[in-house]
């Protein structure tokens, strides 16, 4: 069969730049987590010689010059655009110290151009919080908090390796919704043994705290983890399935409407972050294995960093970046990387959105779109780009329509 994406231009042609983010990596963690195939690294309180990295087992001081320098690198591509939001992920960041997150934003607001009241999150561990580093961080200026909770139960917890207990998490919660605008919980389901009134008894838990905002995710046996070669027994499909439309009916009847795939707001108060990253936004990426993407009126590229974080500061150190990989974006990629993130949306994003943020006609994946619709995969209706209930359920199948 044929490649049904057709009269591609040799450019792309943008309009208008998109909207702009930031992306602060932070590699380190106190403990792996057994399903965790994310870029993080245990942290290794003493040398060889009986010697500390630290007082928090990582060279701060060293990883935070990396990323002002990292950052420095990419000012000439945004110059002038102005950041509107700020996502500092890992790993682990609650673990820097109050005075190692005040000097990162500050070096970070002299640098660029954010905007006044910019979204700035702060993933955490429940069992790395503590009141007064969250106070300290308020103050600096993170002003949204999303924590890995996972699970209130404790036998849960323990299966998935985590270094907090149920009672740990709730503290957690109550501490974040004190000191911050916003907090998003983490949860999963399907978790090994879980039957579906332990899921209720989670997503109850959850709402009981009334966050803006919760996330849940499936577990997922994902390769090069430690549950990849010793996989735990997992729920059925069905029983699975039935957690799911459980879920959904319970944070329905609270209030909260499921905005993308996993994640879950109250009214106005999706994260301004991954939204950008859904709608196919620019992003900076900065620190060790960080992704960015940057547009430019005729291209659209890509970047990847050293994954490993002393590769990755050994490199800033010696050549001035850390890249591994820095691309141009093929024309005829676009429109399945477009997909990917955007039919994750519930509501999707208009049509011309498509042309605004890939520079391509619609025209180029006509063929494209009327499979997704016949099979019924996606919405009918002309004026969105939008997955259907069954394109929600089969979502990997609709996005792998738009693959070149």
């Amino acid at each position: 069969m044929s490649n049904p994406i057709t009269a591609l231009a040799s450019k792309p042609q943008l309009t208008a730049l998109p909207p702009l983010s930031l992306y602060i990596h932070f590699p380190w963690c106190e403990k792996k987590c057994p399903y965790c195939d994310f870029n993080s690294h245990q942290i290794k309180p003493k040398l060889l010689d009986g010697s500390t990295i630290g007082t928090n087992g990582f060279d701060e001081q060293r990883y935070i010059n990396a990323l002002i320098t990292d950052l420095e690198t990419e000012l000439p591509r945004v110059w002038g655009r102005q950041v509107h939001s700020i996502f500092i992920g890992g790993g682990t960041p609650s673990l820097l110290s109050p005075e190692g997150m005040d000097q990162l934003l500050c070096a970070v607001r002299a640098r660029v151009n954010l905007e006044p009241d910019a979204e700035i999150t702060m993933e955490a561990n429940p069992g790395s919080v503590e009141a007064d580093k969250f106070a300290a961080f308020a103050t600096s200026g993170i002003n949204r908090v999303s924590l890995g909770i996972q699970s209130f139960d404790n036998e849960k917890l323990k299966i998935l390796g985590r270094i907090h207990n149920g009672e740990e998490a709730k503290q957690a919660v109550e501490i974040a919704l004190k000191h911050f605008k916003s907090v998003n919980l983490d949860l999963m389901y399907g978790l090994p043994n879980q039957s579906l009134e332990d899921a209720r008894t989670d997503v109850q838990t959850a709402l009981s705290f009334k966050t803006p905002h919760l996330s849940f995710y499936n577990l997922t046996l994902e390769p090069n983890t430690y549950f990849a070669s010793f996989p735990p027994k997992l729920p059925d499909e069905d029983t699975i399935d039935a957690i799911f439309e459980q879920n959904l009916k319970l944070l329905s009847e609270a209030g909260y409407k499921r905005y993308e795939v996993s994640a879950y707001a109250k009214k106005d108060q999706e994260c301004k972050h991954n939204l950008n990253y859904w709608r196919f936004g620019d992003y900076i990426g900065i620190g060790a294995g960080a992704h960015g993407k940057i547009s430019f009126p005729d291209k659209i590229t890509r970047q990847i960093r050293e994954r490993h974080p002393d590769a990755y500061m050994q490199a800033i150190e010696t050549k001035g970046n850390a890249l591994i990989e820095s691309k141009e974006i093929p024309a005829s990629d676009l429109p399945f990387e477009f997909m990917l993130n955007t039919l994750r949306l519930t509501n999707g994003v208009a049509t011309n959105t498509f042309s605004e943020r890939t520079g391509l006609a619609l025209s180029t994946i006509s063929k494209n779109l009327d499979m997704a619709s016949n099979k019924g995969l996606l919405d009918p209706n002309p004026a969105s780009l939008k997955a259907s209930e069954l394109g929600l359920r089969y979502l990997n199948n609709l996005q792998e329509l738009f693959l070149n």
